[in-house]
């Protein structure tokens, strides 16, 4: 991948979500293999952690095959001099793109004055941005943010975009949601529609800063619905990928069978054993909920597989039950 990729995807872009805890390697390839999106991002990583002696503890983080290319590290922090650093250790591993998130509203991600927080602080985002493009050379750098902070302010919202469009990223996600709000109340799509709105305005040349729209998303059919309803140049899903990694290439809504849903979920875990030598298990656990549901005895299944500790008796489970 040359340059800026986000400049050759063909409209509208379907990316899938960085999530904590969910989009590992594992996840990824088996995204990458089953149904993959235009863009795939990983977990999100510290800028701080990754400039630290932790620094090897994390690089697992960002470990990817060339199959999930383009492929976009998510980084967070609040110190400008660690992106700078963290972008030159992101584009001697080879990545497709930085992401910067100005989003998460986890607590010890705001502590730091990292994520969502950056919204009380557009000066800071604006130098952390600048610093991240410097370390980045010629890889393009987007960011994932909020509609605001404990409320929706239009006035304070335009603020917030303009200081972002400002920097010139390639691309900005935003997620239809206040920090106040969590995901407790549907995605406000008007606003995603008003920021492109304020992107146009702000620059209508060739060139200009994508808007990406997130929140709610259960389909690919949804996606492009809403981006022709918002105007947005593509669509990020997040939530409706669990359990289903065909997501972005089924066109219809035909169920996937039984069967290959469960054959999916063991290679899955063999894959993260593999990958993930020593890593607690239980974290690949929160897929088996996903993956096992909406079937007779799905409940049954999912205790027996919860109650496992490697992907030897995950086997044994699975093939006693078909």
């Amino acid at each position: 991948m040359k340059k800026d990729f986000w400049k050759k995807l063909h409209k509208p872009i379907l990316a899938l979500a960085p999530m904590a805890d969910v989009t590992d390697a594992a996840f990824r390839r088996i995204i990458a293999k089953y149904g993959k999106p235009d863009v795939i991002f990983t977990e999100f990583v510290s800028c701080d952690g990754l400039c630290s002696a932790g620094k090897k503890n994390l690089l697992p983080i960002l470990k990817y095959s060339e199959k999930e290319r383009p492929i976009v590290a998510q980084v967070f922090g609040a110190k400008p001099e660690n992106f700078y650093k963290s972008a030159k250790i992101i584009k001697k591993l080879g990545f497709d793109g930085i992401d910067i998130n100005m989003g998460c509203p986890d607590k010890k991600v705001l502590k730091q004055g990292a994520g969502v927080a950056l919204i009380n602080n557009p000066k800071l985002a604006q130098e952390i941005i600048r610093q991240t493009k410097k370390g980045a050379g010629k890889l393009p750098v987007s960011i994932k943010t909020r509609i605001g902070y404990d409320k929706y302010d239009k006035k304070e919202f335009k603020k917030w975009l303009i200081a972002l469009l400002e920097q010139k990223p390639s691309t900005i996600t935003i997620h239809g949601r206040t920090k106040k709000e969590m995901s407790l109340v549907p995605a406000h799509w008007d606003i995603i529609a008003e920021a492109v709105k304020i992107r146009n305005q702000f620059d209508n040349s060739k060139n200009k800063t994508l808007i990406l729209g997130n929140g709610d998303i259960q389909s690919v059919t949804d996606a492009k619905k809403k981006a022709k309803e918002t105007g947005a140049d593509g669509i990020m899903i997040g939530r409706a990928i669990f359990g289903n990694p065909w997501l972005f290439s089924q066109t219809n809504s035909q169920p996937t069978p039984l069967s290959k849903k469960l054959f999916v979920l063991l290679e899955h875990t063999k894959l993260f054993t593999k990958i993930f030598k020593g890593k607690n298990f239980d974290i690949m656990k929160k897929h088996f909920k996903s993956y096992a549901t909406g079937f007779p005895g799905a409940k049954e299944l999912r205790i027996k597989l919860m109650a496992c500790q490697n992907a030897d008796e995950v086997e044994k489970i699975i093939n006693s039950y078909l």
